[in-house]
């Protein structure tokens, strides 16, 4: 039972997994068992309990009237599940529901409701969108879909050792672009892939969102965040597909992750979510900032994404 690696590089964790003959889930299982000092059991029930409040957010995310606190949003899910649902979406029933999904968790988070950072509160859609279209589409067992949330994790504490998750410190590449490679490697977990297939779909996410700034409207986690979880979760089902193909990312996944960091190391800070760049400095996104705070006011730099430890 190979216990023997660390989180600092995502291939040698799925090395050591396709040499096991296992899921990446189960090797970071037993390897948190160990290094926790718990049984496997109560850390799968803790991850389990973290996907029943994902799966609870479905509900409430998409009622219709659902608004956020400063009134900028709301309403998004509830439309893009009803088009789901009636069969009229362009792109089939597993996407939609990715979208609708996505959007459900990130418009409750802006009003106020309880989620799972995921691993930001800015970014928190993505991952449960992917694994609960993952279950509902495909017929998965709920042991499964927990069980994926371990791999995940393990893209997670990669990247947070080798870059970083916070929009304040790598823009939103950092936030949506490691919520979505995370996906990636849960969807083709899920869908019967290899480690190194998992391996791939995180280069893949990663490197098709590299770049992306974060410019919150009025500093908040709203424009254009909710519909980036949107997006984040498509991108995650692109990478995931072509990775199942077995189609290959030229840029090993590890070399992708340091160069997320070094083009976050070199983004303004303008575009690092202090709301003085991007779409938060357009007329409009000026307008909206003013129609929360009232002219003249300033735009709060820190909307509380989660992603840093300000």
């Amino acid at each position: 039972m190979n216990t023997d690696f660390d989180y600092t590089s995502l291939a040698a964790i799925a090395d050591a997994a396709q040499k096991a003959g296992e899921p990446i889930s189960a090797l970071v299982l037993r390897q948190q068992s160990r290094q926790l000092e718990r049984d496997e059991r109560s850390l799968y029930d803790q991850m389990a309990q973290n996907y029943t409040v994902m799966a609870e957010c479905i509900g409430p995310g998409c009622d219709p009237d659902l608004r956020s606190a400063s009134g900028l949003t709301g309403g998004s899910a509830a439309k893009m599940r009803a088009v789901s649902e009636s069969g009229r979406s362009l792109t089939g029933s597993l996407l939609s529901g990715a979208l609708y999904r996505a959007l459900a968790v990130s418009e409750l988070n802006a009003a106020m409701g309880r989620i799972v950072a995921a691993p930001t509160a800015g970014s928190c859609g993505i991952l449960p969108a992917a694994v609960l279209t993952m279950q509902a589409e495909k017929g998965l067992s709920e042991e499964a879909c927990v069980r994926s949330l371990f791999t995940a994790s393990a893209v997670g504490m990669v990247i947070a050792g080798n870059a970083c998750l916070a929009g304040a410190q790598g823009g939103c590449q950092a936030e949506c672009g490691s919520a979505a490679a995370m996906a990636a490697a849960a969807i083709v977990e899920l869908a019967g892939g290899t480690p190194k297939m998992a391996e791939h779909a995180v280069a893949i996410a990663l490197k098709n969102i590299l770049g992306l700034i974060c410019d919150p409207v009025a500093g908040l986690v709203e424009i254009p965040c909710i519909k980036r979880n949107a997006s984040g979760v498509a991108g995650a089902f692109v990478a995931a597909e072509l990775a199942l193909a077995g189609i290959e990312s030229a840029i090993p996944a590890d070399e992708v992750i340091l160069a997320m960091k070094k083009v976050g190391d070199t983004m303004p800070a303008a575009l690092r979510e202090t709301a003085e760049g991007g779409l938060a400095t357009t007329p409009t996104g000026r307008r909206l900032h003013d129609q929360v705070f009232g002219p003249g006011s300033a735009a709060s730099g820190c909307s509380g994404c989660g992603g840093c430890k300000a």
